[in-house]
């Protein structure tokens, strides 16, 4: 039982500024502690600039080099085969005059996104309605009911998608950061499917 090591590879990780990729990097260890703290610090893959940001590491890397280390351990994968290791080569600086680009172009098109909506709808006259409805009286422009409406509808948006700038009012995900995930996980499929092609084709050729 001493020489028994059960790996878990992460699904995905980002290493910022390193050039050797280390077992502590893409796996978690479970067995004897001696044992862990030197297989950990075996160095499984070093990053050269073709690699650009995604690498791909599958399991039989990882225990190639555990088993070049340590040839008497032996190895019992749980979970996952691969990792995904997304190289940062440098943060970027958030650009003040580029945020205030995007949030004025996203500002403008939800904006017309919503004036279209109403129109499309005749919200107009449905507010024109309801306030006869309620006072018999008829007006072109029922600001009483437009205004709450138009504060109710910002209200809404920001209760729908649970942020307020940075701040989260619980800790369920809001459906953006849902879709976000979905999309995630589709291209993290996309890039192991097409790593493994890529893996067969070299083989073939060879």
């Amino acid at each position: 039982m001493e020489n028994i090591l059960y790996i878990k590879m992460r699904h995905r990780v980002e290493v910022e500024n390193k050039k050797e990729i280390k077992v502590e990097d893409i796996a978690i260890l479970v067995g004897p502690e001696p044992l862990i703290r030197e297989v950990e610090s075996v160095v499984i893959y070093h990053i050269i600039p073709e690699d650009q940001n995604l690498v791909i590491l599958d399991s039989a890397k990882l225990i190639k080099a555990i088993l070049n280390s340590k040839p008497n351990v032996e190895i019992q994968l749980i979970g996952l085969s691969q990792t995904i290791i997304e190289v940062i080569i440098k943060r970027r600086t958030h650009s003040l005059g580029l945020f205030i680009i995007v949030w004025v172009l996203l500002f403008v098109g939800a904006a017309m996104a919503i004036m279209n909506f109403h129109e499309d709808v005749s919200m107009q006259e449905v507010h024109q309605k309801l306030y006869r409805l309620i006072t018999g009286k008829n007006i072109s422009k029922p600001l009483i009911m437009q205004i709450p409406y138009s504060i109710g509808l910002g209200l809404g948006m920001i209760l729908f998608f649970n942020h307020f700038f940075k701040k989260k009012f619980n800790d369920e995900p809001s459906p953006l950061e849902v879709e976000i995930f979905n999309y995630q996980q589709d291209l993290d499929q996309y890039v192991i499917m097409h790593e493994n092609k890529e893996n067969i084709k070299h083989i073939h050729d060879h």
